[in-house]
């Protein structure tokens, strides 16, 4: 199992990008390049405690789905989506949102997955896996930034 963690400031309150982060929209947005689009579950808007959505996209040439829940929701200091169906033989990932003292949020992802079929998946983690997950998720909170820092 890899687990890695990312963080990124941003000028917005925590409940602002809290919310954001829940958006499933926002999220969608932000994994145009893969294509990703939601085919169950909620469809629009913010996610709640114990909702689902389920994603369709494309990675390294395969078309994937994966269903995660929201398995923890403590607004607007943090949450846990989970994948319940899907591609990995475990996904967790944690949303820390911290006041940074200047009226802005420090978030923090801390995320854990393991591949599916043993050894073979423990050496596409490690060789390709961790690397790319990483990127995605950088990917991701530069639209939470970019959108929790635009005026509406």
């Amino acid at each position: 199992m890899k687990r890695f963690e990312t963080t990124t400031h941003i000028a917005a309150s925590p409940a602002t990008v809290f919310d954001l982060s829940l958006d499933v929209d926002l999220h969608t947005a932000s994994m145009a390049d893969s294509g990703e689009r939601i085919i169950g579950g909620v469809r629009a808007g913010r996610m709640e405690l114990g909702e689902t959505v389920t994603w369709e996209a494309r990675h390294f040439g395969v078309r994937w789905k994966m269903t995660s829940r929201i398995s923890a929701y403590d607004r607007p200091a943090m949450f846990v989506d989970e994948q319940v169906a899907g591609p990995f033989k475990r996904w967790h990932h944690t949303h820390h949102f911290a006041p940074d003292g200047h009226g802005g949020t420090v978030m923090r992802d801390v995320i854990e997955f393991a591949a599916p079929f043993g050894l073979l998946g423990t050496a596409v983690e490690t060789v390709a896996l961790s690397r790319y997950m990483h990127k995605l998720i950088e990917t991701r909170n530069a639209h939470v930034r970019e959108r929790s820092e635009t005026p509406s």
